[in-house]
């Protein structure tokens, strides 16, 4: 986790590894008070979904986020890469709040 400043916004920054889908890596940016998603990227999966997917969370609540995806799944699969990152978005904001 790493903190980034843009003008005078600070980010918290979080890599986040996911597992059993096919996306690699998510990187997510959220707020300096982790309460707004800033930035989400996608190393590895559907490529246009995913960007697709990380326009429409940018500048969104991160709990109405984890609410709305927590829990997606992804054909015969138990979660998806929307799933997966709310999971990255609350260990961020776990994180920013330790």
């Amino acid at each position: 986790m790493s903190n980034k400043t843009m003008g005078e916004h600070i980010m918290i920054e979080f890599d986040f590894t996911p597992h059993g889908v096919c996306s690699r890596s998510i990187h997510v940016a959220v707020s300096d008070d982790a309460q707004t998603v800033e930035h989400i990227e996608f190393t590895g999966g559907c490529n246009g979904n995913l960007k697709a997917i990380s326009k429409l969370v940018a500048g969104q609540p991160v709990q109405q986020i984890v609410d709305l995806l927590a829990g997606n799944t992804c054909g015969p699969r138990p979660t998806s890469c929307a799933d997966q990152m709310t999971l990255a978005l609350k260990e961020a904001v776990a994180k920013a709040n330790a």
